[in-house]
């Protein structure tokens, strides 16, 4: 019985751990992807900075 007891508390230790590192992912996943939009962001304006240059000058 103890050792049955030890298994189970052992398996939900293992649950939540499973269920944090996957928040801990998802998080950065999240921020991530708007780090990436924002630097497309920034590309493209510098594109069009460049763009603007190139036309007036």
């Amino acid at each position: 019985m103890q050792a049955e007891t030890t298994t189970n508390t052992k398996c939900k230790q293992d649950n939540s751990l499973d269920e944090e590192l996957s928040d801990v992912l998802i998080a950065i996943s999240v921020i991530s992807k708007r780090l990436a939009r924002k630097l497309n962001q920034q590309l493209d304006q510098k594109k069009s900075n460049m763009e603007g240059e190139n036309t007036h000058g």
